[in-house]
Parts: structure tokens; C-alpha cells; sequence
């Protein structure tokens, strides 16, 4: 076994004996996972062949939405279940023969496209698994620093697929997205050590996973309305009650609107708290608040929650006793030996087991609040206020924290570093790596002097895109670039998606990023001097140490405001610390 997709990797190297999300050698898991991948390429190979020879959008459905759901089910913390995996990697077989009959000439050739796994057995597919890991195909390729740059583009694109797969719960499918992830895939089913071919494979998945942020965000506001500044109740009501993790939202109107008269509640968790700001959910007034923190506090927070608990994506953790029972996944999620709810979101049992428990015997008072709902839609609007609050000396500098939480303890960077941001800076926060800060006693309530809220909650990791348009469009009033705003980034890094994110930033030319809290395993020292040279990618450090460069980074005067019928020249790059705005 070795596996270094996520940041928590053992010792910051690989995990080679049991991964730190729980996946062991002896469960196969791992090996299935590494086979499923190898059949992703080789379902590419022949998809991209296939649309070359004309096949329609309709004939290449299956091997599209194939395609989104078997890599999803690769992330970390995302399926335990080696049948689960096991099935991905036979329908994938059965996929490929199809794609087969549509190319009747020029077939794609080699191992990864003539490969036949059909009708094999669980355990010959670990056997093949094993055959195709991480240390075997980094030894194929013969070059660490090219390899390295295979894994960035495979991690960030598993990510893109994620979101893209959450697109697809919605009714969207771009073909052009899917054919691009198709010919990235093939790129990577290749072992030839192509330093340039690789390094823009990189960067073409960063441009694909935006360009399926941008889906996603337009998914969500479509069916569910746009977002709006909302505050959700973050303790106990009484009553009976569903706790509901992951990020699918259609799953969770789904219940919503099966559990509306039966005296049940429903609590979001974790990165399905901004649920609350979309008018299309928060309008049922049995979803009553969030209950809980983000996924690495599960094994506790759901064995103290008084009902069953639904995980519609990742991330899950093998459950404990105290929990299995009344645990339920859904979509890509598996774990062996709890409920899984099929696609027709029948959620009757677990409304039945609910009305079946105590539920919470009473309602916490005074209660606990939290504002979601600064999706870019809800603060573009502010933009004026935003700039003029910077030219009065209201505000200093913006600083956007956020990304995938953890574990480990020097994660607490990021509410250090929340906290020692001065009382004049205005922070952005997405992701689950917000629960480091959102219930911060310094930061509860606090304001700008212009009365505006000092801590924006902009949504889920996937709306990372909303931050994207902000500073774009901010950036186009104020006639300068993204790099040259009052704008610094912190960014916690755990898994796929994060990589996803991160290549998107990078592919539009994002500067100066803080990464933390330790850079990538799977990132040579040679591939990371490229990333710092090009775009000054740095670690995260000490937390009072960044801040106190975060804010020596930005000018005395920011741009003025177009609107106000002056307008300054920005100071040239010799003038500011860090030769940019952006520290």
C-alpha cells in the first residue's frame, strides 16, 4: 500500500501500511481504487476515440456519468467498500466494451486501452490493483518530477469530477467539461515523462474545474434561488430529528420535503450549512438549524446526535458502534454494513427510525448564531461600500480563509491567524476549514466601523468560485488586476477537491497563496520551486508571523474608486513590499 493523495498523509510522506482515513492494505480498498483509476484511463482512452469517430452525446452518456461517480468515489473519505469499488471497476469493463463497437477504425492502442478486466473477481481485481499502484507507475515513468505533476493533474482532476458530479445531481452535463477530463485522463494513461505535456495537463484541469465551479454555482442558484445573507441557528431544538452531512443539496430538498409534516427536524453538518441561505431550502421550517463542526469531528458529533444521520457525499469516517446503526450513505459514498439509500432518495426508513428515538428532549437557550449566505450574488452589491470603507481607513486589507479542515493540530493556524488579523481587515471564509474560526468570541458580532460584518461566509469549498468573481470583479472596478488587490489568500489543503481549487487559481494566474499546513507530499522539490518561482505559492507559517506580513503587503492607499470621479495610479511594483499588493 502507498497513498499520498490527501494532506495528511503519514509523516507527510505516504501511507503505507493503514491510511490515516482509515483504509488498510488488508481491506483492498486502496489496491480496488488504484484499479479503478487505471480503468478510468482506459474508459477514456476509448470515449476520446469514440468522439473522434462521431459518437453522439447521447451514445457516450453512460461512459460520462461513469466516468464522474467512479472517480468520485476515489476521494479521500469518500468510499470504504471494496464491492462498492469492485462494481465501479466491472460497469467500467462492461462501459468500455460498449465504447469499443463506436470506433471502427484507429482503435487507441497499449496496455491501459486493451486491458479487459469483465468478469473478473473481486479478488483478481485487487490482485491487478496491486499491479498498477502508486510506487509501480511512478517506476514506469522514470522521472520523479514528471510524475509528480502526473499525480497533481490526477488529484485535481478526481476533484473536478467531484464537483462536476454534484452538476450532474442537478441535471447538468457539459460535454465539452467531459470531453476535456476524457483527454486528460488519457494524457495520464500514458507513462512517457513529458515535463511540458504534463505540467499543461496541470493547468488544463484547473481551467475545466472552473468552468465546472461556474456550473455548479449557476446550478445551485437556479434550483434553489440565489443565495441570501441568513442566520442559522447553530444549537438544539427540540424534537425529533435527521442530521444531514456531505454536500448534495438536491438530496437534502429531497428530504426536506419528505419530512415535512411527520414532526421530524432536519440539521445540516458540516459543509451543508450554507444550505441555509438558498430561499428554495430554508423556506421549510422544520430545517431548524447546524448541528456540529466539520467531517474530522463525525465519530463524535454524530454518536451525540439523537437520530439517524445521513451522509449524501464526503466525507465519512468508519463509523463507530455507538452510530452504525442508524448511519446512512448515499451517491458514491459506501461503507460496508450501514443503510445506503438508492437514487430514488427514499428516505422512509430513516424517517421511521427517527420518529422511533428520543430526539432532542429540549431547546437550548439563549441559542447560537451563525450568518451564511455571502455568495458573490449577495456582496458584489457591496462592492461600493467595500472600496469606500478602504478610502475612509475603515478597511485595510481583504483576506480569504478557507478550504478542507482536519485533524491535526497545527490546523489551528487558521484561527490564529483569523484572530490576529486587525479589527480593520475584512475576512472571507468558504469551505469546512470556516469551523476553525466561525464560532471565534473575538471575531462573534464584530464589525468594520462602517458597520459592515467583518466575517463573510461565502458557502460551501465548491464556492470558491464566488470569492473568484469577487475579486475579478472587483479587481475590474478598480482598473488593476487580481494580483495587484488589497487581497491575500490562506488556503487550508486537505484532499482532491482542494488540489482542484488550488489548479484553477493557479491556471488564472493567482499569485502569493499561503498553503497549509504543510505543502502537498506529492509535490518534488523541483515541481514546487516551479510553483513558487511562477507563482510565489508559500507554506503556511507562524500564524502571528503571516498576519503581521499579510497586512505590511498592502498599499497606504488603495485605488480609488472609478464612481468618484478620481482616480489614483497605482503604485509601481518597486514601491510595495513583496514587489505586490498581494503578500
Amino acid at each position: 500500500m502507498m497513498c499520498r493523495q490527501c494532506e495528511q498523509t503519514q509523516d507527510h510522506f505516504a501511507c503505507t501500511t493503514v491510511g490515516v482515513c482509515g483504509k488498510t492494505a488488508e481491506t483492498s480498498v486502496r489496491a480496488m481504487q488504484d484499479g479503478l483509476m487505471q480503468m478510468v484511463k482506459g474508459v477514456s482512452l476509448w470515449t476520446k476515440a469514440a468522439r473522434e469517430a462521431g459518437a453522439t452525446e447521447e451514445q457516450l452518456h453512460a461512459a460520462n456519468v461513469w466516468t464522474l461517480r467512479s472517480v468520485f468515489s476515489t476521494l479521500t473519505n469518500v468510499n470504504f467498500s471494496e464491492e462498492r469499488i469492485a462494481d465501479y471497476v466491472r460497469e467500467g469493463a462492461e462501459i468500455k466494451k460498449d465504447l469499443e463497437k463506436l470506433v471502427p477504425a484507429s482503435p487507441p492502442t497499449g496496455p491501459v486501452a486493451e486491458m479487459d478486466l469483465s468478469g473478473k473477481t473481486t479478488t483478481e481485481l485487487e490482485e491487478f490493483g496491486h499491479t498498477v499502484s502508486l510506487p509501480i507507475r511512478q517506476a514506469a515513468m522514470g522521472n520523479e518530477d514528471c510524475f509528480s505533476l502526473n499525480e497533481i493533474a490526477t488529484y485535481g482532476a478526481k476533484g473536478a469530477c467531484a464537483y462536476a458530479a454534484h452538476c450532474y445531481q442537478m441535471g447538468r452535463m457539459d460535454e465539452g467539461v467531459m470531453k476535456d477530463l476524457h483527454e486528460v485522463f488519457s494524457k495520464l494513461a500514458s507513462d512517457e515523462a513529458d515535463m511540458e505535456g504534463l505540467l499543461a495537463n496541470a493547468l488544463k484541469v484547473g481551467d475545466i474545474n472552473g468552468r465546472v465551479l461556474a456550473m455548479l454555482d449557476d446550478a445551485h442558484a437556479t434550483t434553489f434561488g440565489e443565495p441570501e445573507p441568513t442566520p442559522v441557528k447553530m444549537t438544539a431544538t427540540e424534537g425529533k430529528c435527521i442530521l444531514v452531512s456531505g454536500h448534495d443539496l438536491v438530496d437534502l430538498e429531497a428530504l426536506l420535503k419528505q419530512t415535512e409534516g411527520t414532526g421530524v427536524n432536519v440539521y445540516t453538518h458540516g459543509e451543508m450549512l450554507p444550505a441555509h441561505g438558498y430561499p428554495g431550502l430554508k423556506k421549510y421550517k422544520h430545517l431548524v438549524g447546524n448541528y456540529g463542526t466539520a467531517w474530522q469531528n463525525q465519530k463524535f458529533e454524530f454518536a451525540t446526535f439523537p437520530g439517524p444521520v445521513i451522509v449524501t457525499t464526503n466525507c465519512v469516517l468508519e463509523p463507530r458502534r455507538a452510530y452504525r446503526d442508524r448511519l446512512y450513505t448515499m451517491n458514491e459514498v459506501g461503507v460496508d454494513g450501514v443503510g445506503h439509500i438508492g437514487e430514488n432518495r427514499d428516505f422512509s426508513n430513516v424517517i421511521e427510525q427517527a420518529q422511533s428515538m428520543k430526539g432532542f428532549k429540549k431547546t437550548v437557550e439563549p441559542a447560537d448564531y451563525h450568518t451564511v449566505g455571502f455568495n458573490h450574488r449577495a456582496v458584489l452589491p457591496l462592492a461600493g461600500q467595500v472600496i469606500e470603507a478602504a478610502q475612509s481607513g475603515a478597511l485595510s486589507r481583504i483576506v480569504l480563509i478557507g478550504g478542507c479542515d482536519g485533524s491535526q493540530f497545527d490546523r489551528n493556524y487558521f484561527t490564529n491567524l483569523a484572530e490576529e488579523l486587525p479589527e480593520d481587515s475584512l475576512i472571507l471564509t468558504l469551505g469546512c476549514a470556516k469551523n476553525r474560526f466561525i464560532r471565534s468570541k473575538k471575531l462573534a458580532g464584530a464589525t468594520l466601523a462602517n458597520g459592515m460584518p467583518r466575517l463573510l461566509d461565502m458557502g460551501q469549498c465548491n464556492d470558491s468560485y464566488s470569492a473568484v468573481v469577487v475579486a475579478t470583479e472587483l479587481a475590474k472596478s478598480l482598473d488593476c488586476g487580481v494580483n495587484d488587490l488589497p487581497l491575500s489568500l490562506a488556503l487550508s489543503h486537505l484532499e482532491q477537491k482542494a488540489a482542484a481549487v488550488l489548479l484553477t487559481l493557479l491556471n488564472m494566474g493567482v499569485k502569493n497563496i499561503r498553503l497549509g499546513p504543510s505543502l502537498p507530499a506529492y509535490v518534488t522539490p523541483n515541481v514546487l520551486n516551479v510553483l513558487v518561482e511562477n507563482y510565489n505559492l508559500m507554506p503556511t507559517g507562524d500564524a502571528l508571523d503571516d498576519a503581521q506580513k499579510i497586512m505590511a503587503g498592502h498599499p497606504n492607499l488603495w485605488l480609488t474608486s472609478p464612481t468618484s470621479g478620481k482616480k489614483e495610479k497605482a503604485p509601481k511594483s518597486s514601491d510595495r513590499l513583496g514587489g505586490n499588493h498581494m503578500a
